[in-house]
C-alpha cells in the first residue's frame, strides 16, 4: 500500500467523511506491543462488564412485572443502539482520536452498570441498556486502534487477541454474575462497573493515541453520521468489501441465533438448570480462548484469507445443525469445539479481511459499519430462536442456522476464492475515494 510524500488532497470515501493517507500506522509493530495489551484489557472488561449482568437480566426484568416478550426487548436494546452509534464512534475516532473516544465510551459503560445496579423501575432497565448500547461502540474503536499500530501482516493475530478477550469475558463473567447474585441481584452490576472504572483509569494512564495531530486535525471538521442503510447498500455493491460483507451479514445472523437462543434451547431440549447452562458456556468459553490465542495465528499464516473463511463458514454451518439435533449434553459437548472454531475463524478473519480491503484512512469507517451490521443480525436473533423452538420445535434454530451459512459457503468460494476482485491499489484520482460501487 504506497505511501505518497506529497501533500495529502482532500477526498470524501463511502461513508461520507473526509480521508487522508495513511502515514501514522507503524508497520513494523510486533503484535506483542503493550499497547496491544491495552486494548485487550479494554475488550476484556467490556464483555466482563456485559456477560457479568446478561444471567441477572431475566429475573431482574420479572421482579419488575416483565413478561418474556418485555424481557426479549431489554436484551434487543443493547445491539439496536450499537447499530446506530458503533458507525459514528468508529468516525469520531478517525476525526478525534481513538483515546479520547474510548474514554468516552467506558465512561458511558460505567454509567450504564451504575443506572442497572440502582434500578428500582423497568423504565431503569431499559435506560440502562439503552445507555451501555450507545457507548459500546468502543469495541469497534478498540479495532481500529489495533489497525492503526499493526501491520496486515500481524493484523489477523491482533484480532485474535480481541477474540480471546471475548471468550475470556464469557468464561468469568456468567459464572462470577451466577455467584456474585447470590448477596443480591443489584451486586454484578456494581462489581461490573467497578471494573470499567478501573479500566477508564487503565486507559486515561496507559495507552497513547495511535493517530497523529495532523489526522485529527484534517478530519476533525466533518461532520458525524449515523447508521446509513444507503451506506450499507453502498458498500454491498463495492470490489473486495462486498463480498466480504454478505458473508458477514449471514454469518452474523446465523452465529447470533446460536448466542442468543442456546441457553433456551438448552433449557428446552436437554433440560438444563442455570447452573449446567452456565458450566457449558464457561467449557465453551474456554474454546474460544484457546483457539483464538494458539490458532487463530498460525492459521493466518499458513492458509490466506478466502480459505480459512470458506473452509471456517463449512465447519461452522456442519457444527450448528449438529448442535440443533443434539440428544444429549455428551453430543453436545463434542461438537462444541467445532462449531467454536469455526464460528471464532470466520468472525476473525472476515473482520480483519475488511480492513485490508479498503485503505488505511477508511478502517475506522468499515469497522464501524461491519460492527454495526454485526449488531443489526443479533437484534432479531434471539427472537427468532424462541419463536422457533415453540412453533416448530427445539431442533429448529441450529437447523435453520446450519443451512443459511451451509448457503453462503458456495458464494463465499465463488466471490473470494474462484472469481475474486482486483487487489487493492493506492489511488490514483484526488478529490474521491478509490473505492466504488462495482459495475
Amino acid at each position: 500500500m504506497g505511501r505518497s510524500q506529497r501533500a495529502a488532497p482532500r477526498r470524501v470515501d463511502f461513508c461520507g467523511r473526509l480521508v487522508i493517507p495513511d502515514g501514522t500506522r507503524d508497520a513494523g509493530s510486533d503484535v506483542k506491543d503493550r499497547r496491544l495489551l491495552v486494548i485487550f484489557g479494554i475488550v476484556l472488561v467490556d464483555m466482563l462488564s456485559f456477560s457479568l449482568v446478561l444471567p441477572l437480566l431475566p429475573g431482574y426484568a420479572k421482579a419488575f412485572g416483565a413478561g418474556p416478550l418485555v424481557t426479549g426487548l431489554i436484551f434487543s436494546s443493547y445491539p439496536l443502539m450499537q447499530v446506530f452509534a458503533a458507525p459514528v464512534l468508529g468516525r469520531m475516532s478517525d476525526a478525534y482520536g481513538r483515546k479520547p473516544i474510548l474514554l468516552l465510551s467506558i465512561a458511558g459503560t460505567v454509567g450504564a452498570l451504575l443506572l442497572l445496579g440502582s434500578a428500582t423501575a423497568l423504565w431503569m432497565l431499559f435506560a440502562a441498556r439503552l445507555l451501555d448500547g450507545i457507548t459500546g461502540g468502543n469495541i469497534s474503536v478498540a479495532q481500529a486502534y489495533m489497525s492503526d499500530i499493526t501491520s496486515e501482516a500481524d493484523r489477523g493475530k491482533a484480532f485474535g487477541l480481541i477474540g480471546a478477550a471475548f471468550g475470556l469475558g464469557f468464561i468469568v463473567g456468567p459464572l462470577t454474575g451466577g455467584l456474585l447474585a447470590g448477596f443480591g441481584a443489584h451486586v454484578p452490576a456494581f462489581f461490573a462497573a467497578g471494573l470499567a472504572a478501573i479500566n477508564l483509569l487503565l486507559v486515561a494512564t496507559l495507552l497513547h493515541e495511535s493517530l497523529s495531530s495532523e489526522r485529527r486535525l484534517e478530519i476533525a471538521a466533518q461532520p458525524a453520521h449515523g447508521f446509513d442503510l444507503h451506506a450499507l447498500w453502498t458498500v454491498l455493491g463495492l470490489p473486495r468489501v462486498g463480498p466480504l460483507m454478505r458473508v458477514r451479514l449471514v454469518t452474523g445472523f446465523t452465529f447470533a441465533v446460536f448466542e442468543g437462543g442456546f441457553t433456551l434451547w438448552a433449557a428446552t431440549a436437554l433440560g438444563l438448570g442455570a447452573r449446567d447452562i452456565g458450566l457449558v458456556l464457561a467449557y465453551v468459553g474456554v474454546i474460544q480462548v484457546v483457539i483464538q490465542v494458539g490458532l487463530i495465528g498460525p492459521l493466518t499464516k499458513r492458509f490466506r484469507d478466502p480459505q480459512l473463511i470458506v473452509g471456517a463458514s463449512t465447519l461452522a454451518a456442519l457444527g450448528l445443525t449438529v448442535w440443533g439435533v443434539s440428544p444429549g449434553i455428551w453430543s453436545l459437548l463434542a461438537v462444541m469445539p467445532f462449531l467454536s472454531l469455526g464460528m471464532a475463524v470466520t468472525n476473525t478473519i472476515v473482520g480483519s479481511a475488511l480492513t485490508k480491503a479498503v485503505h488505511p484512512d477508511e478502517v475506522g469507517g468499515i469497522i464501524g459499519l461491519s460492527t454495526s451490521v454485526g449488531s443489526l443480525t443479533r437484534i432479531p436473533a434471539p427472537s427468532v430462536a424462541g419463536l422457533l423452538i415453540q412453533a416448530v420445535g427445539s431442533w429448529a434454530p441450529g437447523v435453520l442456522a446450519g443451512v443459511l451459512t451451509a448457503v453462503i459457503v458456495p458464494y463465499a468460494w465463488a466471490r473470494l476464492i474462484r472469481r475474486p476482485d482486483a487487489p487493492l491499489e493506492a489511488r490514483s484520482e484526488p478529490g474521491r475515494s478509490d473505492i466504488e460501487p462495482a459495475p
